[in-house]
């Protein structure tokens, strides 16, 4: 069974709670937190979500954060897990087709949130290319 799973900081927290409001019609979502908006540290939430992913092969997180680029950063430290900060079509369809990424960071101060939803959408719908890439993916 495939899981997605989300998480935030205190400055990706409205860009979460849309995300997650948006995708739950369709899409089962299960949220990490935070539940509030108050000052949390990004470092905890995508540790906590790396580690669901890094157990579970299928399965898909989205990490918001000010820049994304936070998130990022803290997320790659685990095994197992690929992170893609996005901010463009081509870079999110790239970045699951070549890198066969399986988390996406987004920056709430950078992206608006309709354009973050759509990213989401095309992340979680683009298939991994395999080939020449799956080469490149095993020496991660």
């Amino acid at each position: 069974m495939k899981y997605i799973y989300i998480a935030s900081d205190h400055a990706g927290f409205k860009l979460k709670e849309f995300i997650t409001k948006k995708l739950s019609k369709k899409t089962k979502i299960i949220d990490l937190g935070p539940k509030t908006s108050h000052s949390v540290d990004y470092p905890d939430f995508a540790k906590k979500l790396a580690k669901k992913i890094s157990k579970k092969n299928s399965s898909f997180g989205i990490l918001v954060c000010g820049s994304g680029m936070g998130m990022a950063i803290a997320a790659n430290k685990s095994k197992k897990v690929r992170a893609a900060l996005c901010y463009s079509v081509k870079n999110t369809k790239l970045s699951r087709l070549h890198n066969n990424a399986n988390i996406i960071t987004l920056g709430e101060r950078l992206i608006n949130k309709n354009k973050a939803v759509n990213l989401v959408k095309i992340f979680l719908s683009t298939k991994f290319e395999g080939g020449r890439h799956l080469r490149r993916i095993k020496k991660m």
